[in-house]
């Protein structure tokens, strides 16, 4: 099916019709059976709020990118009725049918202005035209043409990510605005699966600066220190665990979490034997002993 495009009209709004209205309740029961399918997963069947988001994120200063055909799946939010749909934008309120059902009418005729959305990483949050993007959803469309504003974020959002998710991000933030990694290294993509691990990582830099001034018998630079670790401590053991291909037998688990877990184990091993030990040697080892399988 083609996008959907939607065009202002000159016509009064026109009612709902009895179509419509069953279409409505045909796309109420599919969020009902979503509702049940999420109890059984344990998956969030919420809308990211855009509030929760920004504040997060410390979001702002946004800027237009135009009008663009965005895919319905990379919509996952909205700046205020992220309660009424279901992350697919299937309308959770029966008190919603009427509105619903007119827009969906007003749709098929092509009488309504392309949605308008926030873009942040991949994902799109609806300012305005949450309705019309439900109704693209039952229709099957697999985008919507819309108005974008993006707000810029060093921290990348997924369509999949939830507020569980969004703590973790908002741990990210934190660890770049003191690290400043980011503008130091454009590249770095450091994403954890679990909270609290940023904070191991600020612990590693810490020590590694320690060391770096001791050596140099000088207060070396944060910035320095930052870029220094992660050249020259966090890279090695990422190029090591690329190397063995780990993420291949853990899909759901990223190089930072194994980097945390392999340091550790190179850590350990650098004091039960009292000399230093490689990265290449530290994961090697980390995985021969079957480590990894308790993960």
């Amino acid at each position: 099916m083609e996008s959907l495009k939607i065009r202002q009209s000159q016509s009064p709004p026109m009612p709902p019709d009895q179509h419509s209205l069953r279409d409505f309740d045909r796309a109420r029961r599919k969020a009902f059976i979503q509702h049940l399918l999420a109890l059984f997963s344990r998956k969030s069947l919420d809308l990211l709020p855009f509030d929760t988001v920004q504040e997060r994120l410390r979001l702002r200063n946004k800027h237009f990118r135009g009008l663009q055909e965005v895919p319905l799946d990379a919509i996952a939010g909205s700046v205020g009725r992220y309660k009424d749909f279901t992350r697919t934008f299937f309308p959770r309120k029966g008190e919603l049918r009427q509105r619903w059902a007119a827009v969906e009418a007003l749709v098929k005729t092509g009488g309504l202005p392309p949605v308008e959305l926030y873009q942040v990483g991949q994902v799109y949050f609806v300012w305005d035209g949450n309705h019309r993007v439900s109704v693209a959803r039952s229709q099957g469309a697999p985008a919507i043409e819309a108005y974008v504003w993006e707000y810029p974020s060093p921290v990348p959002l997924h369509p999949d990510d939830d507020l569980d998710d969004l703590i973790i991000k908002q741990e990210y933030m934190e660890f770049l605005e003191r690290t400043q990694l980011h503008v130091l290294h454009p590249e770095q993509q450091i994403e954890f699966t679990a909270p609290a691990r940023y904070r191991d990582l600020l612990e590693h830099i810490a020590v590694h600066r320690y060391y770096l001034n001791q050596e140099q018998n000088q207060e070396i630079p944060a910035e320095e220190a930052v870029s220094s670790w992660y050249a020259n401590v966090y890279q090695p053991i990422i190029r090591a665990i690329r190397k063995q291909d780990i993420l291949k037998q853990f899909p759901g688990r990223t190089e930072a979490d194994f980097y945390v877990w392999a340091s550790r184990w190179q850590h350990e091993l650098g004091e039960r034997y009292n000399k230093s030990i490689g990265a290449e040697d530290a994961v090697d080892d980390f995985i021969e002993r079957g480590n990894i399988l308790w993960l």
